[in-house]
């Protein structure tokens, strides 16, 4: 048995040995291997090999992350527009900043119904219809009345099921304008989004609104009134308080999903059924079958082909300017439901060439309506585009 004299002493020297062995070794593995974050150590790649792995040395070369969003790219994407008008912008915007006006002023954001007409007769009624009136495969934007999203198609596997059902529409359905205001900005037109300004999405969203027969503090919207951000949080749609529950709360429609939530926390409306265990149903059950009303019994009873050849290859030579139609334009062009005139289509060619080859030439360049220039594929020459056109004409002889 011995005791320590001097323990301070000797826990200082301990410390100090200590913390000099950790150093040094701290010290000679940063010369060797890079520390990560975590504590781990990376190892360097040589001959080809991490460690005892070979790894592929191209995939990894010039590999990087990128770098942070400047503030003028996230403002320019920023553009959220919330039910009570947060986000609406006042002014108008370019590339995140505020367009000035000639005197050197912020150019304030407004458009009117007239405008809204203008564009939407030019760039969405193709798709949507004259005055919403929807087709071609598009949403219906206008008609219908909230009273009507009451109706159901009841019995649909009935040989006359009722012919009625909801017609949801911006002024029927939609609780908020400002859904409408955010979608087109954000969304339309389907071909070419984001391309247009404040001013044109207020004035476009004035329009709809107008054509739904939507007041603001009882003004009807004629074609002179202008929207902007002031009188734009002043809209009340006629089925904003349609997304409640009706329980007994026709002062104040929200406290329904609160008298609703309360209704079913409560157990002791659970379980109270009496559950039928024999001759439950008491009807026919052959009007309870859903029936397929098509004899399929030809169809399905062929037998199977054992045919398994490969296809013939297309030998056929391509057109100048087909592959690059096929790439760049057929998305729309050959599509009868974006209003573009189809490939083939004789009548809706020869109308357009009415116009005179330079002035077709010159749109398909440049760019008319809703098809943005060249179709949206900058990389096509003027020479190349006019080829596709060429080929486009010659294919609707």
């Amino acid at each position: 048995m011995f005791k320590l004299e001097n323990t301070k002493k000797l826990k200082a020297t301990l410390l100090s040995v200590g913390l000099s062995a950790l150093l040094a070794i701290s010290a000679n593995a940063s010369t060797k291997n890079e520390v990560a974050v975590d504590g781990a150590v990376k190892y360097p790649i040589k001959d080809g090999k991490y460690g005892p792995y070979y790894v592929n040395t191209q995939s990894i070369k010039g590999y990087n992350i990128g770098r942070d969003a400047t503030q003028t790219e996230i403002t320019a994407w920023d553009k959220d527009v919330m039910y009570d008008g947060t986000g609406l912008p006042e002014f108008d915007m370019e590339k995140g900043k505020v367009v000035l006006d000639e005197d050197g002023k912020p150019k304030k954001a407004e458009g009117s119904v007239e405008w809204g007409e203008e564009l939407y007769d030019a760039q969405c009624a193709m798709c949507h219809g004259d005055f919403g009136s929807g087709g071609k495969g598009y949403p219906t934007l206008a008609g219908g009345t909230k009273e009507s999203l009451k109706l159901q198609r009841l019995n649909p596997a009935d040989e006359h099921p009722n012919p009625d059902s909801p017609v949801k529409t911006i002024g029927s359905f939609w609780p908020y304008a400002s859904t409408l205001y955010w979608y087109i900005q954000d969304s339309m037109p389907f071909n070419h989004p984001k391309s247009l300004t404040n001013s044109e999405t207020y004035a476009l969203t004035a329009y709809l609104l107008s054509v739904n027969g939507i007041t603001i503090d009882g003004e009807e919207l004629g074609d002179d009134f202008v929207l902007n951000k002031e009188n734009f949080v002043k809209i009340k749609m006629p089925n904003e308080d349609g997304f409640y529950p009706e329980v007994n709360t026709p002062e104040n429609p929200q406290q329904g999903v609160k008298n609703m939530t309360a209704l079913l926390s409560d157990p002791k409306i659970y379980g109270k059924g009496t559950r039928c265990m024999k001759d439950c149903i008491k009807e026919d059950v052959n009007n309870l079958v859903l029936k397929i009303n098509v004899d399929l019994t030809d169809s399905a009873a062929q037998p199977l082909s054992t045919e398994r050849s490969w296809p013939k290859a297309d030998t056929k030579t391509l057109k100048p300017g087909q592959t690059e139609y096929e790439a760049s334009c057929a998305s729309c062009h050959a599509n009868a439901a974006i209003g573009a005139p189809v490939l083939g289509d004789k009548a809706a060619w020869a109308k357009v060439m009415e116009k005179g080859l330079d002035k077709v030439y010159e749109n398909g360049i440049n760019g008319i309506n809703a098809m943005p220039p060249k179709g949206g594929n900058m990389d096509l020459s003027d020479e190349k585009m006019k080829e596709i056109i060429d080929y486009m004409i010659d294919s609707s002889k």
